[in-house]
């Protein structure tokens, strides 16, 4: 017999048995390990009918968004999709969603050990390990969608992007953007800066610093916990993205007052990043056709959240909401904060004040232009109607 009696209280296991338990046991923890830390074939030889042989690659994609989430969340599957269109599927990139595999916060974590092969978040959530990060995702009172855009392809950006987080082993992308957003969810009407004093928000990157720096308490929550952290009153109030997305996770259901402007993100640009081992292993028309798959998406989410947040804030309007603007005393003691950070951060760090150098003069050189083209047009023209 393979098991024998129970003897003296223990199991005697025939040796076959035994060895079989420990090979399958070592087996299952080897997938596990693999499949946890992105020890799998990232590459295989594929043979066709013809006997012909091809190069097939496996990537795995982790986000800082739950699995499918509008916008954000799409960005990565439409790149997905994108690829393997256009690679005839030589390059299947798998898309993971926060939590699946790493946690929404540690997808730069996940790049850079080569765990998995790419990512995609936002710059400014690692501004702990990297400070002058947040340049390339959203800064308080910085440039607009148009002149971020404008900066990072054309103006020097993303060569300073990618020179700092080379050291990482990461390549970063630009992978998005949602444009203009909100100033956020309240509990509370916000009359002065002295509403401020007290608040818990949820508010990531430079803002953040800002916001503590006026009174508040800043916290980085993920998006898919913020229902539940207003509900409960974890939290008093949170930013996320614009009407788009926060009806998406129903925040105009645990959030009283709806504010603008965003001082806070007047764009936000999103990343693809990829572990930079495994970017080599690519032949270079894999790789290029990464590049434009990132830009497509690049300019695909800011197309859509130009659509989806004038529909939504429609949406909302008609359930009784109406955004409320922030008075300028609030907006004018934030923007003393900001710099003040900036100058402060200037001091502390070369490469911050490096970037925020160029990125200023950047800035300022093209609010010129906006300034008598995109503004002078706006109050001018407001919506078109008939002139009869």
């Amino acid at each position: 017999m393979i098991l024998n009696c129970y003897q003296k209280g223990k199991v005697n296991w025939h040796p076959l048995v035994v060895l079989a338990l420990v090979a399958s046991t070592v087996l299952f923890a080897g997938l596990y390990v693999g499949e946890r830390a992105g020890l799998y074939e990232r590459s295989i030889s594929v043979a066709d009918n013809q006997g012909n042989t091809r190069q097939e690659y496996n990537w795995r994609l982790v986000t800082s968004w739950p699995k499918n989430f509008p916008g954000l969340g799409m960005g990565p599957e439409k790149f997905a999709a994108m690829v393997d269109e256009m690679s005839a599927g030589r390059l299947q990139v798998h898309v993971y969603g926060a939590g699946e595999l790493v946690p929404a916060l540690g997808v730069l974590d996940a790049v850079s050990t080569g765990s998995v092969e790419m990512g995609h978040s936002g710059a400014y959530y690692h501004k702990g390990k990297i400070p002058a990060s947040p340049f390339f995702s959203a800064i308080p009172f910085g440039m607009n969608v148009l002149e971020h855009n404008a900066w990072i392809y054309y103006g020097g950006g993303l060569e300073l992007w990618r020179e700092i987080y080379e050291p990482l082993n990461v390549i970063p992308f630009p992978g998005g953007n949602t444009g203009i957003q909100m100033a956020g969810w309240f509990n509370k009407e916000i009359n002065s800066i002295e509403d401020y004093r007290g608040l818990k928000m949820r508010i990531p990157g430079i803002a953040g610093e800002v916001f503590s720096r006026a009174g508040g308490t800043a916290v980085n929550i993920p998006g898919g916990e913020l229902y539940t952290s207003m509900q409960t009153g974890v939290i008093d109030a949170t930013e996320w993205v614009g009407p788009y997305n926060d009806r998406s996770f129903g925040l105009n259901e645990v959030g009283e007052h709806y504010y603008t402007p965003a001082w806070h993100e007047p764009e936000a640009m999103l990343e693809f990043i990829v572990n930079e081992t495994a970017w080599n292993s690519l032949p270079e028309d894999l790789q290029a056709i990464v590049r434009v798959a990132a830009d497509a998406v690049n300019a695909d989410m800011l197309a859509e959240y130009t659509a989806r947040n004038a529909q939504a804030l429609r949406d909302l309007r008609a359930s009784g909401i109406e955004p409320k603007s922030l008075p300028n005393e609030v907006l004018d003691e934030l923007k003393r904060h900001a710099l003040d950070y900036y100058e402060e951060e200037t001091a502390r760090n070369e490469d911050f004040a490096r970037i925020y150098q160029q990125y200023r003069e950047f800035q300022t050189m093209t609010y010129e232009w906006l300034q008598i083209s995109e503004k002078a047009m706006y109050d001018y023209r407001g919506v078109l109607k008939s002139t009869e």
